[in-house]
């Protein structure tokens, strides 16, 4: 049997290394169109940066590596120009020497990941206005950056790419911009879990213009201006397109293969597409999103390995099933660490979902450990079942590995009620005896039993100020007189019990305290006396967090431009 694989990277070079461990006879040849195979997308801001250092260690394996493990023959600088299903062959040309010839396939696997999506505007093509997305990108950034030391930056765009890269050129002491059309980072985050982000870049000296649209790129004065609409133009030394990618399926199009959302290519669980022997994974394919069971095109490392081993299983006459993908995902973010699995509140509503979610504060270790900092979580669910959607986690040590078990437990099927259930490891340095995720389930359950009723952010602008309700916040005087929401009074929780005789009966009382803690205590202490009580989902913090960033967002200051 022979298998042509089309793109080594990821998925490509996955699935060449599982098929040979299948099949030792099969023969096995790979097309790259670039200068490398298996490299790692997500170092490449990293070499930029100059945190990683050799250039070599970007690249997993070499062709010739690779040869020497599995006897594959890995063609680089070989790039597919057509697919021909009816005769089973693809055409190939050799980028070195311009020869073009037909490779004959048994199985065919079609490996293209994803290309930078390059709107069509004005000045694109300019020399100083980049692209990453390869290895060959980032070593024409490192090489501007060595030769022309550039002080300024403008990036197109804050995801995964944009903010580490944003990172990596505010550690070499660049000035630097990101300007993209929607009014928050990170699109997988809902908006008031993304304020934390912004925090944490604009500290660290990052400029944000949000909600603002390119519209083109010009030269002057020896640099480049990002033409905006109805603003005035920013100006760098140079420019950085990231503003996401597109499936690079213009192949698969020309030979009949079904494609789905964003020309992405339909496959099944097995990884097959429309057309027979021929198979397809990684950033080019449409999968199922494990939580909604809507189709979804989600572009992460994981998912496109794993695809690549359940491609070569079935090539080799096995039967492996894709279950979708969920999305999970972590960042560095400078100091922090953001993380996500699942689907956000908003894209679970959007998904015809009755979601809720609790906000908790909790610390990354017990707090009498020396070291432990403050970590936020949004852990969404199902109200009617309790189901585990999704959550999003933003802080420092100890992100990473909640996310995984929220990640795992979303896998499994288990409801947000039963994170309470969990036999999570516990030692002072690393967690509490009872872990934020114990905790979340907790919140959840408590909600779904009726022990206490909350309000949201999006709640407060509906709240009655005219005295048919009472608004109380619960934290030391100190803490209120620093900051507090107009309208809320002032009883410290360890003080509520003497003092209930001033809050009138009969009226709902909405209570808040710094993270959501003490409110609750006051809740069952108002509730236990008769009270008909609600507390804030994420307190005080979560909400200066989350409402300085919309003033910031809502004012000039925002873009981060001289006016």
């Amino acid at each position: 049997m022979k298998i042509v694989i089309i793109g080594g990277v990821a998925g490509g070079a996955s699935a060449a290394a599982r098929l040979r461990r299948l099949d030792e006879r099969a023969e096995i040849v790979v097309l790259e169109r670039t200068g490398y195979i298996s490299y790692a997308n997500c170092g490449l801001p990293y070499y930029i940066g100059g945190v990683i250092e050799d250039p070599e260690d970007l690249t997993l394996q070499t062709p010739e590596s690779f040869f020497a493990r599995f006897r594959v023959d890995m063609r680089v600088r070989h790039e597919a120009t057509a697919i021909h299903p009816e005769r089973k062959t693809v055409s190939v040309k050799n980028l070195e020497t311009g020869e073009e010839f037909e490779e004959a396939y048994d199985k065919l696997l079609l490996s293209p990941g994803a290309k930078p999506t390059q709107p069509k505007l004005p000045g694109v093509g300019l020399k100083k206005v980049f692209t990453l997305r390869t290895v060959e990108d980032t070593f024409r950034i490192k090489e501007y950056l060595n030769a022309h030391h550039p002080k300024s930056a403008v990036l197109a765009g804050g995801g995964f790419i944009g903010l580490e890269l944003a990172e990596n050129l505010r550690e070499l002491g660049m000035e630097v911009i990101i300007v993209q059309r929607p009014r928050q980072l990170m699109n997988p985050f809902d908006p008031d879990m993304a304020s934390f982000l912004h925090s944490e870049v604009r500290r660290h000296g990052v400029r944000l213009a949000l909600g603002h649209t390119v519209e083109g790129f010009a030269e002057k004065d020896g640099g480049v201006e990002v033409l905006l609409k109805d603003e005035t133009p920013l100006r760098a030394d140079m420019v950085v397109l990231a503003i996401g990618v597109t499936p690079d399926t213009a192949l698969a199009k020309e030979a009949g293969l079904e494609l789905g959302l964003k020309g992405s290519i339909v496959v099944n669980d097995r990884m097959e597409t429309s057309v027979p022997d021929i198979y397809a994974v990684g950033d080019a394919v449409q999968v199922k999103h494990y939580v909604t069971g809507q189709d979804a095109v989600i572009s992460l490392a994981g998912p496109a390995n794993r695809q690549g081993r359940i491609a070569a299983d079935n090539i080799c006459g096995g039967d492996s099933r894709y279950p979708g993908s969920q999305g999970s995902s972590v960042l560095k973010i400078f100091d922090m660490t953001a993380a996500v699995t699942g689907v956000t509140e908003s894209a679970a509503k959007r998904a015809g979902l009755d979601a809720d979610a609790v906000i908790l504060s909790p610390m990354s270790h017990a707090g009498y450990y020396p070291g432990g900092r403050l970590m936020t979580m949004k852990v969404v669910f199902e109200k009617s079942t309790c189901r585990l959607l999704g959550a999003q986690l933003v802080g420092y040590e100890g992100v990473d590995k909640r996310v995984d078990v929220l990640a795992t437990a979303i896998h499994a099927g288990l409801t947000a009620i039963q994170l309470k259930d969990l036999d999570l490891a516990y030692a002072p340095p690393y967690s509490s005896a009872k872990d934020p995720v114990n905790m979340a389930g907790f919140l959840v359950e408590n909600l779904a039993k009726g022990v206490v009723k909350q309000f949201r952010i999006e709640d407060l602008g509906r709240l009655p100020h005219d005295g048919s309700a009472t608004l109380l916040d619960v934290r030391t005087g100190g803490e209120y007189r620093r900051g507090h929401i107009e309208g809320f009074r002032n009883i410290p929780v360890d003080e509520l019990r003497e003092r209930l005789g001033e809050i009138e009966r009969g009226k709902p009382v909405y209570v808040l305290c710094q993270s959501g803690l003490r409110s609750y205590v006051a809740c069952r202490i108002l509730a236990g006396h008769g009270f008909d009580a609600y507390n804030f989902a994420g307190g005080y913090r979560y909400y200066d967090a989350v409402t300085g960033e919309h003033r910031l967002i809502e004012s000039a200051t925002d873009c981060g431009m001289d006016k």
